[in-house]
């Protein structure tokens, strides 16, 4: 299993338009971060999370000639905005069309169904997206193409929830700032824990950094990579540094084997 970080920036991404900070103005590569994203790969088959905004930019960067599934965490645009680009893989082998399979919890697959309404109309034009939906329930484990993957439920507010994905051996949660106990239990023994850190100070919607190092000190995985960070996580090269072993920062593009 190879896991690739598409992106793993906050809503605005970073650098932020018309931002002056040191991070925004950094020429290390690593502090530029698009929108939160990742694919999973198990041998031929490719699982994208979540397609926001750069999600076209991060499919041809990477090189991308197929995935078989999304998988969507929320309904928030930074999240699905880009959901309109999956056009290029249905018609790529035109006459052929290649349905993409989209999957995520109920409230997620309205919001998909409503913004890209043209999508499932009932007389459809030429050339929209071709797009099967899935409801998942959060509470059990279901699988695609005999990838088995289990929900973890967590509050992203007061209003919204976000769910993230256990692969085995890794597990992926983004914009959370709390698991209750029994979705924390099913993290246990993951090999590979990603979880989203905004900034150092505290938020009502995202994992502070002290947050989710604390979450990771429970779990107790073999490495953990931060992800979902905004400009005022500071410089890549200085606040790797601060963080303990086995803790990492993810940065666009980095692809680690599972």
């Amino acid at each position: 299993m190879k896991l690739t970080f598409l992106g793993t920036g906050t809503s605005q991404g970073v650098p932020v338009i018309g931002c002056r900070c040191e991070v925004c103005r950094s020429a290390d590569r690593r502090d530029g971060r698009l929108r939160t994203a990742a694919m999973v790969e198990c041998g031929t088959r490719r699982i994208v999370i979540d397609a926001g905004p750069d999600f076209r930019y991060q499919m041809l960067r990477e090189g991308v000639d197929h995935i078989d599934a999304i998988l969507l965490t929320h309904e928030h645009k930074d999240h699905t905005g880009g959901i309109d680009d999956v056009r290029a893989f249905n018609f790529v082998d035109y006459p052929t069309i290649h349905t993409m399979h989209i999957y995520g919890n109920e409230p997620t697959i309205g919001a998909v169904r409503h913004d890209f309404a043209y999508a499932f109309a009932e007389n459809k034009y030429v050339g929209v997206p071709e797009i099967k939906l899935h409801t998942i329930d959060e509470s059990k484990p279901f699988s695609i193409d005999q990838i088995e993957i289990t929900p973890i439920v967590g509050k992203h507010s007061e209003r919204f929830r976000s769910v993230g994905y256990r692969f085995g051996a890794l597990a992926y949660l983004t914009d959370m700032n709390y698991i209750s106990p029994d979705e924390e239990a099913k993290l246990q023994g993951v090999d590979t824990l990603v979880v989203n850190a905004l900034r150092w100070e505290s938020h009502n919607s995202h994992y502070s950094v002290a947050e989710a190092l604390a979450l990771i000190e429970r779990v107790a995985p073999r490495r953990a990579y931060l992800t979902h960070m905004s400009h005022r996580i500071g410089l890549h090269s200085t606040t790797e540094a601060m963080l303990p072993e086995g803790v990492h920062l993810a940065y666009d593009g980095l692809q680690i084997e599972l």
